[in-house]
């Protein structure tokens, strides 16, 4: 859904009005209300298929102001502060937001203090006067940011060899800062990022200005497009920030350690011509800067933080990595910036839509720039997506995590599954109405939130026919129906079928 760019100061409620309505209100209503008050706080979910508990209703953000402030120990919690402003959706008593992993000090609402507590991963906030559907309000949280998670928690604060990055995908931003942890509300940010001299701070956005006072410096940057909370980024670290000119004078800026900033260089310097390669095939670069964060840290995957991609150094400096291979993931993530971050999913279930979208242009560019071709790619994923359905559930509708692990949904099956569901999309209705789909559908939905329903009616709509039947049993089958043109493609024998097409993965 789409935000207000500059919500307004909130308005002081009209007290006077609610308390003269309030006193009217007969004395069984009035007996209800206190024992509604009264009723322990509970988490709340926006009924996301598999985070259920993640988001929640009554309200709409419209922008964050996250301050951080580190002490240079990078196993030592951040003083922190949240401000939060929203719309309400519905009259509300109290308002949830998502946070488990952190010391609230002190919650205002509106300048007011506020009641809190824990429930779940929710922290609950009973403000002193009840807010109306309508209202626009402002919650200021102070709170720790705990970098240092349990062995069973993935995501959040990574601490790297020098400092601090983000890595929040899936449902972990509320690890790190009060929310509504889920992408359907995209919302404008501001980051403040203090730390001591000698460090430095990058985030989300552009930069807007720099203070240095008493040994250390504070960095403030600010999103020009609303952002998801788990595509929120923050470098903290003895780094290096390059900056080259991309296709009409984008800025770029690339963070990296100060000592493997040369090696890093060559593949820096290609970013400019990709981000050329992806307009040619999508339109216009979605976001007001790009660049990449090389962090000094082994995670396991790479991720697509909105304007700031969090890179591990090691894929750039290890070289058992053929160079065709470490571009096609550059890509990949570049890919993101269209299909995921600015077109983002409405629910987790429509992941594939991220993926399956980064994973085709990944693979469609090592074709055209390493001879590897996509039909070759698509006949393996083809042998194994019987195995990865069963496995993983089908490309539209993944199983839920297993053991708790949150980052489970991050499948084959959403991968070169999802790719193959694109490639067959290719085969049926032709490369040029393929090629206009895709235009149409981040045109369509620039710094919005879609659902696969959506894509479904869009290719409808530009091919000309009715794509519901083709697209059901592509996405939901639990059998992975015949490849059009290629009659020929049978599923592999499970031993011979690949584990794995993608290196950008959360685990599974």
């Amino acid at each position: 859904m789409l935000h207000t760019p500059h919500p307004p100061t909130p308005r002081p409620r009209a007290r006077a009005r609610r308390r003269l309505r309030a006193a009217a209100l007969l004395a069984s209503a009035v007996s209800v209300c206190l024992v509604a008050a009264s009723a322990p706080p509970t988490p709340l979910g926006v009924g996301d298929r598999l985070y259920p508990q993640l988001g929640n209703p009554g309200y709409d953000v419209t922008a964050y102001d996250l301050s951080f402030t580190y002490s240079g120990s990078n196993s030592e919690p951040l003083k922190a502060v949240t401000v939060i402003d929203a719309r309400t959706t519905a009259d509300l008593d109290r308002l949830n937001l998502d946070f488990a992993h952190g010391k609230v000090d002190s919650v205002e609402v509106d300048g007011e203090p506020a009641a809190f507590a824990t429930a779940g991963e929710d922290l609950v906030v009973t403000p002193e006067d009840a807010l109306d559907e309508g209202d626009r309000t402002r919650i200021t949280v102070r709170h720790s940011s705990d970098p240092v998670y349990p062995e069973d928690r993935q995501g959040g604060w990574v601490r790297t060899a020098d400092g601090l990055a983000m890595a929040n995908q899936a449902d972990v931003a509320h690890l790190v800062f009060p929310c509504n942890d889920h992408p359907s509300d995209k919302a404008r940010f501001t980051f403040r990022i203090t730390a001591p001299d000698g460090l430095t701070a990058v985030a989300n956005g552009l930069p807007t200005r720099v203070d240095r006072t008493g040994g250390t410096t504070t960095w403030t940057y600010r999103t020009g497009h609303p952002m998801a909370t788990e595509l929120a980024q923050v470098s903290i670290g003895r780094s290096t920030v390059l900056h080259r000119t991309g296709p009409r004078g984008l800025p770029i800026r690339d963070v990296v350690p100060t000592e493997h900033r040369a090696a890093l260089e060559p593949w820096l310097a290609k970013t400019p011509d990709q981000i050329a390669w992806m307009e040619r095939k999508v339109g216009r670069y979605p976001f007001e800067t790009y660049g990449l964060l090389m962090a000094d840290a082994t995670t396991g995957f790479e991720l697509e933080t909105q304007t700031l991609t969090l890179f591990e150094r090691e894929l750039f400096t290890e070289p058992a990595y053929p160079k065709w291979y470490v571009e096609s993931i550059m890509i990949h993530e570049l890919a993101h910036s269209w299909f995921g971050n600015s077109v983002s999913p409405a629910t987790w279930s429509d992941l594939w839509l991220n993926e399956g979208h980064a994973t085709w242009y990944e693979a469609l560019y090592a074709e055209e720039t390493a001879d590897k071709t996509v039909a070759a790619r698509m006949k393996a994923a083809y042998g194994a997506s019987d195995r990865w359905r069963t496995a993983g559930g089908p490309p539209a509708a993944p199983k839920p995590p297993k053991n708790g692990s949150k980052t489970g949904i991050f499948r084959a099956n959403v991968y070169d599954g999802a790719a193959l569901v694109l490639y067959a999309l290719r085969q049926e209705v032709g490369g040029a109405v393929f090629d206009r789909i895709e235009r149409a559908w981040v045109a369509r939905n620039q710094d919005g939130t879609a659902t696969t329903a959506d894509f479904v009616r869009l290719a409808s709509e530009t091919a000309g026919r009715d794509l519901g039947d083709f697209f059901h049993a592509w996405l939901y089958g639990e059998r992975t129906p015949p490849m059009p043109g290629h009659p020929d493609w049978k599923q592999a024998p499970a031993a011979k079928a690949p584990a794995k097409a993608s290196h950008k993965a959360h685990g599974e």
